[in-house]
């Protein structure tokens, strides 16, 4: 009977769990018969000059009929600046289409002196790239010339370039599926791969008499594709062999295309398209986002490589300032402990021997802070919340909820979970507070509350209004503002506050020792341990063990590639907590021996600087960008301001933790008079 019970029960698991993974990100999959329509869709279009992106029919390119429809998005969707939009390229499964004609359109006037570009050239200029996807697989770019085929996996492939000083558009695309047969389901297919060929092709044409459904443009005033009319068919003057209506049916290709005149981003522009279909036995549904992952396939093997032996290098730096650390203290307090010991035990040598060294401060090495304490708890309650909030991201990012099939998802669970741990926030800042004997828990509540989110809004509302001025698709919409004060104010504030609630409830932090109503003097410190040096110096460690991996989520953030190595990204946030850690107690601990028991914020401060260390990193990556323009640089210090800051706050927070037990431990071994 009891096993009965067991077998139903672990069929309902496994049947739950069936109906659950077509839910998960990247799991559903989708099956297509030959003759089947398969969508092509449009998403914004991004340059790695500008960094703006910006939505694709804000440009003169052909839309489909009924115009052009926004898919459902979610949140993370709209504040990554993704306008996921239909187009009216058709394909069908297995369906090969050669030279089909999508629209003519008028893409503006023609480049000249002291005549002002239009949008399309301005749009090439700065190298936009438009960004396809089908089947929720991005499309891959492929450049061929006379000496090599190039295959790209990120960014898109260009919307046209620059020749001879005069920009040409790319009117013709071959789009290549790669589909693979369905083994357990009969005469079924799935979508594995889409690569994009762009060409640029000088159709010469006259209007012919029979009808083709699809709309026409009027020009650079049309750019939204308002005024559709209804779109005739065109009679190719001078067709390339797969554009002649009664030639052999062959694709588009580069040597066909050789030496024929290209299409200027000017007047009126054909727009065509191929279609090829291919199958792939050897790859495999499961295993087609793998190749974008890599990052770069030419180089993927040493990036690896690179991934690894910084880790390593990170792991060793960690070993060996743990053994430092730990030598350094064990012996120094070791010796400090037999002393004190002794000197509290002989009564004889109590009169002629002078205490020196950190237990000369035990009466005030917890001492609330002098300087503004209801700000230090606020920034140690900020620093838990974002921890917290990047700990669980990186578990759940390690189990595949942040697969980049489901576009928008790491950005929607980072601000749920800021949204959830503000509990943590309210709890760590009234009882930091509370501990420092604080009387205003309403407005130290109120100020945890606003502190950051304040902050964060702050830089997000500037950067959206610069936003709307350049038009870019990165402007958030007012309802979407109102969902994040809704998080905001609806959620997070009440979740700040029920955690001081319990702060506050729960008893202030026990000290080992007591603390004396009187403050001691604090003698002359030695100049290496001046707060301006800490500041410069002890950042240097912590981020030069993560500076590799920084440098990849900042090119996955800035250059529109994919970053999926969480595994390293887990193993070196390990590596910063720890060398954040020791080296902020090693220091702390001269502090005491210095007899300066004014060690709050110098442990705040002392991992902080990696903070700096990390912007200055984003001043040195800026100058790589192909960027020159002040609203870029608006864009791109407003963010890299944003993430120093909270590294600030998180790096800070492990410093006043790690010391807190650090100096609870060494004053709790001692015998105090």
């Amino acid at each position: 009977m009891m096993k009965t019970h067991l077998i139903v029960f672990v069929s309902f698991l496994l049947s739950e769990c069936m109906e659950i993974q077509g839910y998960l990100p990247g799991v559903s999959r989708k099956s297509f018969s030959e003759g089947d329509p398969v969508k092509l869709k449009v998403n914004k279009m991004t340059s790695t000059q500008t960094l703006w992106p910006v939505e694709y029919y804000r440009l003169p390119f052909c839309t489909p009929k009924g115009g052009p429809k926004l898919d459902n998005e979610n949140l993370g969707e709209f504040l990554a600046g993704d306008r996921i939009e239909n187009s009216p390229y058709r394909l069908f499964m297995k369906e090969d289409m050669y030279c089909e004609q999508v629209c003519s359109r008028n893409v503006g006037r023609g480049e000249g002196p002291a005549i002002s570009p239009n949008k399309v050239v301005r749009a090439i200029r700065k190298n936009y790239h438009n960004n396809w996807i089908v089947d929720n697989l991005p499309a891959a770019s492929k450049v061929e010339n006379d000496e090599v085929i190039e295959t790209r996996y990120w960014q898109g492939f260009p919307i046209g370039f620059i020749d001879s000083g005069l920009a040409y558009i790319n009117n013709h695309v071959n789009i290549e599926v790669q589909y693979h047969e369905v083994e357990m389901e009969e005469r079924k297919s799935r979508i594995v791969r889409l690569t994009v060929e762009p060409f640029s092709i000088k159709h010469e044409f006259e209007q012919a008499d029979y009808d083709y459904e699809s709309s026409e443009g009027d020009g650079e005033n049309d750019i939204e594709g308002n005024n559709e009319k209804e779109f005739n068919k065109k009679d190719i003057l001078n067709p390339i062999a797969s554009c002649m209506p009664n030639g052999e049916k062959v694709h588009t290709s580069f040597d066909m295309i050789k030496g024929r005149e290209k299409q200027l981003a000017s007047g009126k522009v054909l727009f065509t398209y191929d279609v090829i279909w291919v199958e792939n036995k050897d790859l495999h549904w499961a295993s087609r986002w793998d190749i974008y992952l890599k990052m770069d396939l030419d180089n993927a093997a040493s990036l690896g490589k690179i991934h690894w032996i910084s880790i390593c290098n990170g792991l060793i730096s960690v070993f060996i300032l743990s053994v430092l650390i730990t030598g350094i203290l064990l012996r120094n307090l070791r010796i400090d402990y037999a002393r004190y010991s002794r000197i509290a035990m002989d009564e004889e040598l109590t009169e002629s021997n002078e205490e020196t060294g950190w237990k000369l401060v035990h009466a005030d090495v917890f001492r609330p802070p002098k300087h503004s304490p209801m700000l230090l708890a606020v920034c140690c309650g900020s620093g838990a919340q974002l921890i917290c909030m990047t700990i669980v991201t990186i578990l759940m990012c390690l189990l595949g909820f942040a697969s980049p099939a489901n576009r928008g998802v790491l950005i929607t669970g980072l601000l749920l979970l800021y949204v959830v741990m503000g509990s943590v926030n309210g709890y760590t800042t009234a009882r930091l507070y509370k501990t420092f004997k604080g009387k205003s828990w309403q407005k130290a509540t109120t100020f945890a509350s606003l502190f950051f989110p304040g902050v964060a809004f702050s830089i997000f509302c500037v950067l959206n209004l610069v936003a709307l001025t350049q038009g870019s698709s990165d402007a958030v919409p007012f309802p979407t503002i109102l969902v994040l004060l809704v998080l905001w104010f609806c959620l997070c504030t009440p979740l700040v506050f029920l955690g001081a609630y319990f702060g506050f409830k729960t008893d202030a932090i026990e000290f080992p020792v007591n603390t004396s109503n009187i403050p001691r003097q604090i003698p002359d410190q030695p100049c290496f341990l001046n707060p301006l040096i800490l500041v410069i110096f002890t950042g240097i460690v912590p981020f030069g063990s993560c500076m590799v991996e920084v440098y990849f989520i900042m090119t996955s953030m800035w250059l529109n590639q994919f970053y999926y190595l969480f595994g390293f990204l887990f193993l070196t946030f390990f590596i910063l907590v720890i060398t954040c850690a020791e080296i902020t107690v090693l220091l702390i601990y001269l502090q005491l021996c210095g007899e300066d028991y004014q060690w709050w914020w110098r442990s705040f401060v002392i991992p902080s600087s990696t903070g700096l260390y990390f912007f200055g990193f984003s001043i040195f990556y800026y100058l790589s960008l192909e960027t020159n323009n002040f609203a870029t640089y608006m864009l791109y210090f407003g963010y890299m301001t944003l993430i120093s800051f909270a590294l600030v706050l998180m790096t800070g927070f492990i410093g006043v933790v790690s010391s807190l037990w650090f100096n609870k431990v060494i004053f709790s071994a001692i015998k105090i008079d």
